[in-house]
């Protein structure tokens, strides 16, 4: 069969099947028609194949988005928790599981999980190592995210530790998540995947081999490609995911940073190349205290927005995020970079 390259990536149908082995077969669509545009056409009622148009994203504005802020009640944490579930949010990142030392502004994270544990949300809690991940377990969630870097001196800045040291971390983590039982669901985050703002991170290469050490040593993780200082371009982007195996591109995530304004076209460009899953934040707050030039993240209204634009399901009301974005600049102390919350929401334009 001929593969993607070789037919172009608007002839799939050419392909005749599904190819799991190539990302941009991974959903057919008609000829001269981009995958945003069949998306529209089939829950809008119009041509194009029937599936799942669905977009999951991840809101991490309590853990990712405060964690560069002055340090907030844990209380006040929860209470955003609730907000973003209320909101329709399904997935949210509600604390970290790290040293109070390094990160002040994450402290307290099991008050933060026993006052939001009500929400209804699928709560994630990022953890660096085995006792984060005990920790988090003992705070009652079930669903962890791991960040280790693709660049040495990141890495070492962000949790002490060599790449290396951090791959081996994991399999410490995992043994602390098969001595809990049940369903634990792990999603390990591959930062500085498009680029390093210390420059060893120049090619696919560091990347691929990283997302081949974590998927050989726990097959049941996902993985999550994270765009840590805005370095992510498009090119950049089927760079990275076109050198990625296949077993990690079934189910990627990203999460993308807004530093120098690329991040929703990053967003787009991905979702077309079959991406469902997005890491955001309210605001377009965010940035790692430990990542020089580090803007804040891909806002959750900016993508919300464009996806509802699209006819493009998330389950999210803009209205309620528009509504928690207003409320952040009192809760943070300066103003928010996202620009729907600056502009407000589209007036209806019918295109037909």
């Amino acid at each position: 069969m001929p593969n993607c390259s070789e037919l172009g990536a608007h002839n799939v149908a050419s392909c005749g099947q599904w190819d799991v082995d190539s990302l941009c077969c991974t959903v057919m669509y008609p000829k001269n028609e981009t995958l945003t545009q069949t998306k529209v056409a089939s829950v809008t009622g119009g041509a194009g194949m029937s599936h799942d148009a669905a977009v999951t994203i991840r809101d991490v504005t309590p853990r990712d988005g405060l964690q560069s802020e002055a340090p907030l009640p844990a209380s006040t944490r929860a209470g955003l928790v609730a907000a973003l579930a209320a909101a329709g949010v399904e997935h949210i990142e509600a604390a970290s599981f790290v040293s109070p030392r390094h990160v002040p502004a994450m402290a307290d994270g099991a008050a933060v999980f026993a006052q939001a544990t009500a929400s209804g949300a699928v709560l994630w809690a990022l953890v660096p190592n085995a006792r984060g991940a005990a920790d988090a377990f003992a705070a009652g969630t079930r669903h962890l995210t791991v960040t280790i870097s693709a660049s040495e001196q990141y890495s070492s800045k962000n949790v002490g530790r060599s790449v290396a040291g951090a791959v081996s971390d994991l399999s410490d983590i995992a043994a602390v998540a098969a001595e809990r039982g049940g369903h634990v669901q792990i999603d390990v985050v591959v930062s500085c995947a498009f680029g390093s703002p210390f420059a060893d991170v120049t090619s696919p290469a560091p990347v691929v081999r990283l997302v081949e050490s974590i998927t050989n040593g726990m097959p049941t993780a996902r993985i999550t490609l994270a765009d840590t200082t805005g370095t992510a371009t498009p090119r950049r982007l089927g760079a990275v995911i076109d050198a990625l195996p296949a077993a990690a591109r079934r189910d990627l995530g990203l999460h993308l940073h807004d530093t120098r304004g690329t991040a929703l076209a990053n967003a787009l460009w991905s979702l077309e190349r079959g991406v469902r899953r997005f890491d955001t934040a309210v605001g377009g707050l965010g940035g790692s205290p430990f990542a020089p030039g580090a803007g804040g993240n891909l806002a959750t209204e900016d993508l919300v927005m464009v996806l509802d634009d699209l006819g493009i399901e998330t389950g999210i009301n803009l209205g309620d995020i528009l509504a928690i974005a207003d409320g952040l600049p009192e809760l943070v102390g300066h103003a928010v970079p996202s620009r729907t919350s600056t502009a407000g929401p589209l007036n209806p334009f019918d295109s037909a």
